[in-house]
């Protein structure tokens, strides 16, 4: 079902489909009404079309017609052998389910049918049709000769009147007033009902499929809400009313897409094809609303991934109703007037009977979206069946519909008319059966985010185990490529230092927590040295000298080898990950939680080694003589404030480094849970405690390396004094900016680690 909907002129090459369709449903109206006006069976053949890719099709639908109007007026009429020997382009290949399908109907309006007859003459297709409607459901249906279901493509009354039904009419209590679009089996038109005093868009359609009944148990604020419908018995048919959506189609804004440089696609094109239709549709003057700011400022890629999480939250709403649309197309999703998507037409579907073994029943638009599966459950010589297709199938449709407003075309070499035979019809199947071509690839935006490009590539994966399980995971994904703080966490810039360093994290941690160790040195060389010189001489202050260098090379390899022990998940799981390894989902869990647990790690380690060597340092300096208690004081005070620099100066760049370059990848490669939550939660509240540490550096640092000394002690520490009371300044204001860095970069993490994406409606 086409809906235009006021949009831009119809694209040339767009409705080869529906003409295709349109002509065979002609094919079939003609076909019956000679039935119906001739005392003897017209001729089948002289009314197959001389186009070889329609006559196969063709052939199948005026079997069908010939079928039940023979049976109407004999016991004995034709069989499907009869037919094959007449026409032998029959027997190339198998027959289809629903020409057998359609014999059993046929027959059944006289006698019982023998269903282990077709059983052992077309097993393979009976296993198709049992499969989709189940043995008990055939069995049922057969007997029912007054009304017995159908899979003939076109209904010749319900075609003529639907011709007969024009803006202008009134049908019942609507008034139709504009044309809204149209298909073969359709009409859609503005109206206006009276006894509610509104306008409604109104769908008269052909009596067939249970679109009213699947969308009326479909409550979400991007599937088109169904009011109520209404049977036109004596002609047919049946009218659907439902909500007015008046801003056009994708298809209206695929159209304006391709006739805009790149350069100047952005999310304001979406609302400039929307406009374009709501004018049309008598609707004068925009208004201004939150969703229509929001895509102003949006590129086209975010634009498309914007569109694409609510119509993947919709498909996820309307599967866990066990609803699946098996039609997902740009003419199939409206936009109302801010630029929200809709979900409409979800009649086109699989017969519950049969899957549709001829393609004609799925013309009209929809084979180039559909999946390798469906597309093979609808090839009349193949085995696979409707009732295996799932929500997957769906999203895959809805990755080739982003993906062609991404780039203006699909991202297979189709060619026109592709599917109407069963040779380009298999051909499809091929070309989709294997990854998304490079060269397709490259056509994508270079604004494309990375996550974008990789959510479109699951969703066009040819197995669907590996796609997206459910609508809900794709819309995480396609909100996340909107979110630019965090996409950027999962897929850093292709030339930015983290993307080189991502999944890499010794030289980072290891250069990070050398620096706090650095500083917290320098600082110890410069304060307790000199006041060892003052009070013991040069002789101690170098024999002090050494032994802090003989304890930090033995104590800094130790505590690197215990931390790479107690933190080996920190760097085991990415360098497996970055080699192509798999893992499962409690070592990934694992490998996070020590991830976030390694800079408090690292600050544990540093304590005791700081601690220890004090120890060391001031059980060496009795042997130079007695320390007075002021002195002994002043170098345990400094040698705290010593160790608080390198905790605080170790913990933040190291947490800063995981946090945004490590664990987005870690986080990327498995599923999360509420409790990982909790610990980037705890995470932030940590990092509060160690900020306040940095802000009593210079605080306490001051007045601890003075307070206990005696003025000529005091002047020979001075300039120490100064440069870490200065220096503290400094680090802290770095130190604050990075813990405002951790804070937007935890909420990015929250975002990501969601496992239940805001749900529209």
């Amino acid at each position: 079902m086409e809906h235009h909907l006021g949009a831009t002129a119809p694209d040339p090459g767009a409705d080869r489909a529906t003409a295709t369709q349109t002509a065979l449903t002609t094919l079939v109206a003609h076909f019956s009404a000679e039935w119906r006006g001739a005392d003897s069976p017209p001729d089948l053949s002289a009314h197959l079309p001389a186009d070889p890719s329609l006559r196969r099709s063709a052939l199948i639908e005026l079997i069908k017609v010939d079928l039940h109007e023979r049976w109407r007026r004999t016991d004995d009429a034709l069989r499907l052998a009869d037919y094959r020997a007449q026409f032998p382009e029959l027997a190339d290949t198998p027959l289809p389910p629903d020409l057998i399908y359609e014999e059993i109907t046929a027959r059944s309006r006289h006698h019982e049918v023998d269903l282990t007859e077709y059983e052992h003459d077309y097993p393979t297709q009976m296993a198709r049709i049992t499969a989709d409607s189940g043995p008990s459901t055939l069995a049922r249906d057969a007997p029912d000769r007054d009304n017995p279901r159908s899979t003939v493509l076109a209904d010749p009354t319900a075609l003529d009147a639907l011709d007969t039904i024009n803006p202008g009419a009134t049908v019942g209590d609507f008034d139709l007033l504009l044309p809204l679009g149209q298909g073969a089996f359709a009409r859609v038109f503005l109206a206006r009902q009276r006894s509610m005093s509104r306008m409604v868009a109104v769908k008269i359609s052909h009596d067939r499929g249970a679109e009213p009944q699947t969308l009326a148990q479909l409550d979400h604020d991007h599937i088109v809400r169904v009011f109520d419908q209404r049977q036109i018995t004596d002609q047919r048919l049946k009218l659907m009313y439902m909500q007015y959506v008046p801003g056009g189609t994708l298809l209206g804004v695929l159209r304006m897409m391709r006739r805009t440089p790149p350069a100047e696609r952005n999310g304001t094109l979406l609302l400039e094809a929307v406009d374009a239709a709501t004018t049309t549709g008598g609707i004068l003057e925009p208004q201004r609303s939150p969703a229509r700011a929001e895509l102003e400022q949006l590129s086209w890629p975010e634009t498309v991934a914007w569109l694409g999480s609510r119509l993947a939250a919709a498909l996820d709403y309307a599967n866990r109703r066990g609803v699946l649309h098996r039609d997902i197309k740009p003419a199939n999703v409206l936009l109302t007037a801010d630029g929200q998507p809709k979900l409409a037409d979800f009649n086109i579907s699989f017969s519950r009977h049969l899957p549709g073994a001829s393609p004609v029943a799925y013309f009209g638009g929809s084979l180039p979206y559909m999946s390798p599966e469906q597309l093979s459950a609808i090839h009349p010589g193949l085995t696979a069946s409707a009732a295996e297709l799932d929500t997957r199938s769906d999203l895959y449709a809805l990755g080739v519909v982003l993906w062609e407003l991404l780039t203006g075309a699909i991202p297979f070499d189709d060619e026109p008319g592709c599917g109407e035979t069963e040779h380009s019809l298999q051909a499809m199947i091929d070309r989709r059966g294997v990854p998304i071509a490079r060269r397709y690839q490259d056509q994508l935006p270079p604004d494309t985010p990375a996550v974008l490009r990789h959510a479109l590539l699951t969703c066009l994966a040819s197995d669907p185990a590996d796609r997206y399980a459910t609508g809900a995971e794709l819309a995480q994904q396609l909100e996340l490529s909107q979110d630019r703080t965090a996409r950027d966490l999962v897929d850093p810039p292709t030339n930015s230092l983290r993307a080189r360093l991502r999944m890499r994290p010794m030289p980072v941690v290891t250069l990070s927590s050398i620096f706090g160790q650095l500083l917290a040195g320098l600082y110890m060389g410069a304060h307790n040295v000199r006041l060892v010189e003052g009070q013991f001489g040069s002789a101690a202050a170098e024999a002090v000298t050494r032994l802090g260098l003989a304890a930090a090379l033995i104590a800094y390899p130790l505590g690197i080898a215990g931390l790479l022990y107690w933190c080996r998940q920190v760097f085991l799981v990415p360098d497996g990950l970055r080699r192509g390894r798999r893992y499962d989902e409690t070592t990934l869990a694992q490998a996070r939680a020590d991830t976030l647990a390694c800079g408090d790690r690292i600050a544990v380690v540093a304590v005791i080694g700081w601690l220890v060597v004090g120890a060391v340092l001031l059980i060496r300096l009795h042997r130079y003589g007695p320390v007075s208690a002021g002195l002994l004081t002043d170098l345990i005070a400094s040698h705290v404030v010593a160790a608080a620099v390198a905790v605080v100066y170790t913990y933040f760049p190291v947490t800063f480094f995981v946090l945004r370059w490590y664990y987005p990848g870690l986080v990327a490669a498995g599923h999360t849970n509420p409790v990982e939550a909790g610990r980037l939660h705890r995470l932030i509240r940590r990092s509060r405690v160690y900020l306040g540490i940095a802000a009593s550096v210079p605080l306490i640092g001051v007045p601890a390396g003075l307070v206990f000394l005696t003025p000529e002690q005091q002047q020979s520490v001075i300039g120490p004094i100064v440069g870490l009371c200065v220096g503290g300044l400094f680090a802290f204001a770095i130190a604050l900016r990075t813990f405002y860095a951790l804070d937007a970069d935890l909420s990015a993490l929250n975002r990501i680690m969601d496992p239940h994406p805001h749900q529209r409606g």
